[in-house]
This record gives structure tokens, sequence and C-alpha cells, in this order.
């Protein structure tokens, strides 16, 4: 089983879960729950068999919009590497800049691009670009920046974010920090709309990418609406994202999903410890 193949079938348990109780929603349990239970045991499972290794901890994250039901929270306050995931973060800070000044920080067809290119296609360089822009301090100052925008408009969100530093040109980011619940949190705010420009964000995580909810998996039906960034590096391997389900009446019934493995010592070569 590899790691995106433990985050795939974490994310159909949820949805088995969360669909066997879609007829009486109120009778979803409280943590731990039975879901709870059942990802922890396979979890402990891939432990003794040696797929998750001693120097890897994971963080574990389900909450049910429809019923207000956390159904999983494992290790969700442990602040890890970000990673790519940080992304989203870089673009929720440049749209409460826009709100501050939409002449200082236009929302130009230039700047949705490089949105677009940070989110869809993960790319670094734009990345970098949109947190100069987001700072107004010297250049080394201005990832610390996206973090302080992020906390004066919205800390209650952001409470364990920590932005310290570009994505290399190597890509090998290991220094910025967020935990499942700040992921989570954003995520619920991001679908209740209670962010600006909440329907741009919607937009950019529901770009088709390569993730590790759907992608390549027998176990999430084709048709379910996924919103969500992916961030990888050789000590994480994550995802965090909104799977929009459906229940048997076909009616949405959407939830976040966040799953983080991260490794103390580099998984070499990378892509073979991201496949193990």
């Amino acid at each position: 089983m590899s790691r995106r193949g433990c985050l795939q079938l974490l994310t159909a348990a949820g949805l088995g879960g969360l669909i066997a109780t879609l007829p009486i929603p109120a009778l979803a349990a409280r943590p731990p729950s039975a879901l709870q239970r059942k990802v922890n045991a396979y979890i402990q499972q891939q432990r003794r068999l040696g797929r998750v290794a001693g120097d890897e901890q994971t963080s574990w994250s389900v909450y049910d919009f429809n019923t207000g039901v956390k159904l999983v929270s494992i290790n969700e306050d442990v602040p890890r590497q970000a990673a790519s995931m940080i992304k989203p973060f870089v673009a929720q800070a440049y749209f409460f800049r826009h709100r501050e000044s939409s002449q200082r920080y236009p929302f130009s067809s230039e700047v949705q691009g490089l949105l677009t290119r940070m989110i869809r296609d993960s790319n670094n360089a734009a990345t970098n670009e949109l947190i100069e822009r987001v700072g107004r301090s010297r250049y080394a100052r201005r990832p610390k920046e996206v973090e302080q925008v992020l906390r004066r408009h919205a800390g209650g969100i952001f409470q364990q974010v920590n932005i310290v530093e570009y994505i290399p040109r190597n890509g090998r980011s290991y220094r910025n920090k967020a935990s499942a619940r700040d992921y989570s949190r954003f995520l619920y705010a991001v679908w209740k709309d209670r962010l600006p420009y909440a329907d741009d964000m919607k937009y950019l995580l529901g770009l088709p990418n390569n993730d590790r909810i759907q992608d390549g998996t027998k176990y999430v039906p084709d048709g379910y609406r996924i919103l969500d960034k992916t961030g990888s590096t050789a000590h994480l391997c994550g995802n965090m994202g909104i799977v929009v389900a459906r229940d048997n009446k076909g009616r949405p019934h959407p939830y976040t999903m966040i799953g983080i493995i991260e490794k103390r010592r580099r998984g070499t070569p990378y892509w073979a410890w991201i496949k193990d």
C-alpha cells in the first residue's frame, strides 16, 4: 500500500462511513467515532507491517458539514510541514490584500494566471511571485508577512500556521508549517463563504489536478466533486480537501478530509518514498 493509496483508502473509509449514516444523520457518532477507531486501527496495522515507518508521524481529520460532526481527529493540532499545502493560504492572503486595496493588489488577469498556476499546477515560481506581492517589507521578511496578513484578518482560523520561507527552486520546502486543524478550519470557512472571495478559492481548489483523494483509485466514485491541494517533499506526503459526496437520493454531502504523513529522516529517493 503506497502513501498515496493510504490517503485514498482512508478517504474511501470516510465516504463509506458517511454514506452509511446519511438516512439518519442525527445518529452520527462523536469522537472517538467508529470511523476514527477504524482509521487509527488501520494506521497501526500499517505500522506493524512496516508500511508506515517508525520515523513517520501522521495527522488525520474528517468533518461532516451536513451533521456538524468531527468524525476523525487524530493529531489534529500538531504543526507539520506544509509543503505545497501552504499555497491556498498564500492565495487567501492575496485575497485579503485585494480587499484592503483593489488598486494596489489588483485581481487582474495576470494575478489570476499566477493563482491558477500556483494551485492547479503547484508552480513554485508563481507562489513566490504572489508571496512577493503580498509582502511590503524587505524580501526576506515577506513570507512571514503572508502569515501576518492571515492572522490579522482571520486569526481564529490560522492559529498554528508558520510561514517563514519562499518555496525553494528545488522544491525542498520544509520550514513552513500548519496543523490539520488549520486546514480543517480554513476549508470550513471557504465552504461556508466566511472568507473573502470564497467562490474564487473554491474554483481554484476544484481545478483538475493530480490529487491523492480520487486520482488512480477505485474507492472514490466518479462524479464526486473534489476541491483540494496536495503537498509532498522527501519528508511529507499530504492532502487537504473537500469531498462532495452524494447520498442515495443524489443530494450533496460535503466533508473535509485531511491526511498528512510526515517523515523525520529524508525519504530517498524522493519518488520511491512517495510511491512506496
